[in-house]
């Protein structure tokens, strides 16, 4: 348990360290394998103008780069916020094995980061949604599928 509060209160720091530079805002994360530290991430939204680059994200995509795999499903994440549904989103596409979280989404909402809208938006259907969603050219964007299904040597994911 010692070493589990190391990794949070790493993830911590980076948090406030990060958002005191200037990066963007509260949020640190450390992924662990074995553990020990394969990445480090926090958010950077601000330096970066890049909506994404979030602390999880950050941190999986650097881990992933370490270890030379997208598959970081024997890797630990730490993050000082509860992640946000994006976040969570590409932390079950990593599949990593556990999440400890900090502060709690509520937490962040208390501050500004409010992520109640995508959740509810996620909820309804696609043509009730605040930004308007319009298939278009479904039988053409068939193609790339087909040709990934006929794919041989093909890597699922």
């Amino acid at each position: 348990m010692e070493k589990e509060q190391d990794f949070m209160r790493e993830a911590i720091r980076l948090s406030v360290e990060k958002m005191k530079q200037g990066y963007g805002g509260p949020f640190g994360a450390v992924i662990v394998r074995k553990g020990e530290v394969v990445a480090r991430g926090f958010n950077n939204v601000l330096s970066s103008n890049d909506p994404t680059a979030h602390a999880e994200v950050d941190a999986i995509r650097k881990a992933s780069q370490a270890l030379g795999t997208f598959d970081l499903s024997d890797c630990e994440l730490y993050t000082s916020c509860e992640p946000c549904p994006m976040c969570l989103g590409a932390i079950y596409w990593a599949r990593c094995s556990k999440v400890y979280y900090g502060n709690t989404r509520q937490d962040a909402a208390k501050i500004g980061f409010d992520d109640a809208l995508i959740y509810e938006e996620m909820e309804k259907p696609i043509d009730a949604r605040r930004i308007p969603m319009h298939q278009l050219l479904p039988d053409e964007a068939k193609e790339g599928f087909v040709a990934w299904e006929q794919q041989e040597d093909k890597k699922n994911y």
